[in-house]
């Protein structure tokens, strides 16, 4: 009888084998070589990887810019008035003699009263005056003497007829709103003994269109003083 208590009775033990320790005894901290290899490898491809893909993402910035459509913005238009002649008391002039030699042929232009306003206007060359002489040339304001209304130069003889229901035989100066239409041809007797040119011939506006003196110096027209 031994005095080993029973549960040591029946532990088997484990055969030793001559010149080879028991793991349990000697726990092993080697890592296996073929291990190493693999994670090495592992970790220079996901270093590869990685770079490749900042490469991609940031290395050619130019060319991925130069895949851009190119959106052209066009520039804005010009202002229509910065393009006519604005007559001042120093720089009055409008036109050349050449540029209205045709009869019935126009000009537009802005004239600057000495209050600094800005008057919209147009000249005209007249039939059958001599383009030398002011009596050539009719210069009136596009703004009607009442109301805030616009007047307009035509010269178109059908529009004449279908937009205001007057048959003409030559150009002439129209106020939409009231369907006025007044005679460059024409004057007018207003009162003080004063004579205004663009007598009207059909409407009911009250006087022909605000007038702007002319003078012709040379080959140049120039606009000296609103009525």
């Amino acid at each position: 009888m031994t005095d080993q208590p029973p549960s040591d009775r029946f532990k088997a033990e484990m055969p030793q084998i001559p010149g080879v320790s028991s793991p349990a005894a000697h726990p092993s901290t080697a890592v296996n070589p073929t291990a190493k290899l693999v994670i090495g490898v592992l970790a220079v491809l996901l270093v590869v990887f990685v770079g490749a893909r900042w490469a991609v993402r940031f290395g050619h910035p130019s060319r991925a810019a130069e895949q851009q459509p190119q959106i052209e913005v066009p520039s804005p238009a010009p202002d229509p008035s910065t393009l006519l002649p604005h007559a001042t008391d120093t720089e009055p002039g409008i036109a050349e003699i050449e540029e209205v030699a045709k009869p019935w042929s126009s000009q537009e232009f802005y004239f600057r009263r000495s209050s600094g306003e800005n008057i919209s206007a147009v000249l005209v060359r007249l039939p059958g005056g001599s383009p030398l002489q002011t009596t050539g040339y009719w210069a009136f304001s596009l703004n009607a003497t009442y109301g805030n209304f616009k007047l307009v130069y035509v010269t178109d003889l059908k529009k004449l007829k279908s937009d205001y229901g007057f048959r003409a035989k030559h150009p002439m100066v129209g106020n939409p709103c009231s369907r006025t239409v007044f005679d460059p041809l024409k004057m007018s007797s207003l009162p003080g003994n004063v004579f205004a040119r663009g007598g009207i011939v059909q409407g009911s506006d009250l006087r022909p269109p605000l007038s702007i003196e002319i003078q012709v110096r040379g080959k140049e027209i120039l606009a000296v003083r609103a009525e």
